[in-house]
């Protein structure tokens, strides 16, 4: 762990995996602030269409690599389009946005991309194979994102010189990558698993790039995805991982464990976000979240673009109820109880652009009054 990731964060705080309702910028930014004031974070408004969703904002990052959308998804081209200028116009909207809310803001502060492994999953290549398919273009792709996100840090840590960043990889699509589990384009095969001392350097280089900058305070990993490869993470060198804790079981508590005594520290999924209403009604603009391993190809790149159901009411149990699964595996792992709110920063388990705002809002207030819970009474 960096010398700095004892400052990534201060006991009980809680922070949003990424993704928000609404087309407002400005809006979604100050209700992060306002809501979540211990570790902020830059907001995805996948309503706003393809280029704001995780993969349209990764795509507005990567340095001379364009790429555009295309009906399966986003491809590789060799010039950029109107879909790359317009995901970079959203990504500067989003800035202009953090600038006017937060110039003044001095803290933790997170920002979330997506990962280079599930950014090669999802990128088709010019000739409409997966990026993934060919070595050399996933490692294109890693060496794109890391000049993008140096010059976005760079660019926050002048906008907002106060702010102590935190740089989170989206990899939802990670144990998919290392389990041979991607479909092609065609969705009748799949591409070879990726060995994992490659998936380990590539992050690690990429990670290492991140840690250098003077603003960087810490650099991790977030995967909704059953089955996180928790070994390779910290192989990786993070400083952080990001995961579902009610979706663990048992038989990961020593891969957990062993994290954790490497000093890496979790952004625990806790409070949950609502499931689909079988009879909701479908809305032009509601977005997708991050996809999984099952889902189709391109799914991710047009997330936002389509309409998807409307989803049902969170149901949120009483907040000791909620923290109960991290204390529950704190308790096995025989670590001192007061070491949980140092160690666990507490996240929704999933996005929470298919929320309205008002809903959002109570999720994110759950998840603060459960941070303080693992800090006041984590036994």
């Amino acid at each position: 762990m960096s010398t700095d990731a004892a400052r990534m964060w201060p006991p009980g705080a809680a922070t949003g995996v990424g993704s928000l309702p609404g087309t407002d910028a400005a809006q979604a930014v100050k209700l992060v602030f306002d809501e979540l004031p211990d570790l902020p974070h830059l907001p995805e408004l996948p309503a706003r269409g393809a280029g704001g969703a995780m993969v349209g904002r990764a795509a507005a990052i990567l340095v001379d690599m364009p790429v555009d959308l295309q009906p399966a998804g986003w491809r590789l081209v060799p010039r950029p389009g109107l879909d790359l200028r317009r995901s970079r116009d959203l990504l500067e909207r989003d800035l202009d946005a953090l600038t006017e809310v937060a110039a003044d803001y001095a803290g933790s502060f997170k920002i979330a991309v997506t990962g280079p492994w599930t950014l090669a999953a999802e990128l088709e290549l010019p000739r409409g194979h997966k990026a993934l398919s060919d070595t050399g273009a996933t490692r294109d792709i890693a060496d794109a994102l890391t000049a993008g996100l140096v010059e976005q840090v760079e660019q926050i840590a002048q906008r907002v010189p106060g702010a102590r960043i935190l740089v989170q990889l989206d990899e939802p699509s990670l144990p998919a990558v290392l389990a041979g589990r991607i479909r092609t384009p065609s969705g009748f095969s799949v591409l070879p698993a990726v060995e994992e001392g490659l998936v380990v350097e590539r992050l690690r280089i990429l990670l290492g790039g991140l840690r250098a900058l003077p603003a960087t305070v810490g650099v991790g990993v977030h995967c909704c995805a059953p089955a996180v490869p928790l070994a390779a993470l910290r192989a990786a060198g993070v400083d952080f991982v990001g995961l579902d804790v009610t979706a663990l079981t048992r038989a990961e508590d020593d891969a957990v464990g062993e994290i954790v005594e490497a000093g890496v520290r979790l952004m625990a999924g806790l409070v949950p976000t609502r499931p689909i209403s079988p009879a909701a009604p479908i809305s032009p603009t509601g977005p997708t979240g991050p996809t999984g391993p099952a889902a189709p190809a391109g799914a991710a790149g047009r997330a936002g673009a389509a309409g998807r159901a409307v989803l049902a009411a969170p149901k949120l149990s009483d907040v000791r109820r909620t923290v109960e699964p991290v204390i529950a595996l704190w308790r096995r792992l025989g670590f001192r109880p007061e070491q949980l709110g140092e160690v666990v920063a507490v996240t929704p388990t999933c996005g929470l652009a298919g929320l309205g705002t008002d809903d959002a809002r109570t999720v994110m207030r759950h998840c603060r009054k459960a941070g303080r819970v693992l800090v006041d009474a984590p036994s």
